[in-house]
This record gives C-alpha cells, sequence and structure tokens, in this order.
C-alpha cells in the first residue's frame, strides 16, 4: 500500500457504487438513510448515512488578553457533561458567517467586529455528511446572552492557553472545539510572528 497517491490516482472516483437508496427517518435536524451498495472490493452490502439539515458553526472568541469562552452543557447524546467552544446550526441556506455571529450572540451575550474563518471541517465522516466551520471572533463587545429552548448553559472566561490545555488532557473532547481551539492558537501565534 502506497502512502502518497500515484499521478494517476483519481481523487474525485467514487469507488462505491449505490444499487438503491432508501429514506429510513427524518426529524428537522437529522435524515436517515440506507444504501444498498457495492463496496470497493465487489463486495454488496448497506451503508447507513445520516445527513444534517444545518451546517456546524463554531466560534472560538477572544478578547484583547488572550482569554476565550467556553460554554458548558449537558450532552443528551453523551449522557456527560461537555465544555466546549459556542457553538450550534446554520440553516443551509443562511449564509455562514451571519449564523455564526448569531450563534456566538445567543450563548455568550458577544457581538465582534473582527471575523476570521479558520477551519472548515467533517465532523464524523465514516457516517454523516456534516460539514461544520469554524470562525475566531475578536475586537468583542459584551450583551445579554439569549440561549434557546434546549440549552442549559454556563459561561467559562479563560486564557486560551487554559482551554487548549483542556483539549491535549482530553477534557475537550467535541471535534468541533478541539480543531478549532487548536487551529486558533496556531493562527493567532502565527500573526504575532509577523
Amino acid at each position: 500500500m502506497s502512502h502518497i497517491p500515484s499521478s494517476d490516482f483519481d481523487e474525485t472516483r467514487n469507488p462505491w457504487q449505490i444499487l438503491s437508496s432508501e429514506p429510513k427517518y427524518q426529524n428537522p435536524w437529522i435524515r436517515v438513510r440506507e444504501d444498498q451498495v457495492i463496496n470497493p472490493k465487489g463486495g454488496r452490502g448497506i451503508y447507513g448515512v445520516v445527513s444534517m439539515q444545518n451546517k456546524a458553526l463554531g466560534i472560538v472568541p477572544v478578547d484583547a488578553e488572550g482569554n476565550t469562552w467556553l460554554v458548558g452543557q449537558y450532552r443528551y447524546p453523551l449522557n456527560e457533561y461537555s465544555w466546549e467552544i459556542p457553538m450550534g446550526g446554520g440553516p443551509v441556506e443562511l449564509d455562514i458567517l451571519e449564523s455564526a455571529q448569531r450563534e456566538l450572540k445567543e450563548e455568550t451575550g458577544f457581538t465582534a467586529r473582527r471575523w476570521t474563518r479558520i477551519a472548515r471541517l467533517h465532523t464524523s465522516n465514516s457516517v454523516t455528511d456534516e460539514e461544520g466551520f469554524v470562525y475566531l471572533a475578536e475586537d468583542l463587545e459584551a450583551g445579554e446572552v439569549e440561549p434557546e429552548e434546549t440549552e442549559e448553559l454556563r459561561l467559562w472566561k479563560l486564557p486560551l492557553s487554559e482551554a487548549v490545555a483542556m483539549v491535549m488532557d482530553d477534557r475537550i473532547t467535541d471535534a468541533i472545539s478541539v480543531a478549532g481551539l487548536l487551529k486558533a492558537e496556531k493562527v493567532l501565534q502565527s500573526r504575532q510572528q509577523l
């Protein structure tokens, strides 16, 4: 097995053949389908795919002193409490930045004058087509928090470096938060080196 694709390798060719596709479940947030497939080695099987009705959005707010804010909440699917960057979903037809600005306001009360998209990612690409985006939000202005009905949130202000340490010792495990915090740290460090 070669680790580097050869020049004749076609990354756009789908090696899976879909024989049929059947919707299994849908609600306002997700759609689940089951595909009958022929896999890349020629075997028949099934593939379940969860499609999201929204884009995933994460925001790393950072103030002039290098502090950030985490949002704590109980995550129903995990049956455990989770510290995360402010995040949520944005309808696919809306501008991603507009949705990120709304999420930051809802969960932290902040608005930001400077926005930088720092990541595009897929959260669990073996089972879902969910696409996520992370923004760095700077030049913050405080306001009122406006959580959604399903959210019982706690806010925690801490140095960005401490949030990154929480990633490194697995106290933060949410994929978008992990990627967003590590990437935000790198982006800010590279700016300082200029």
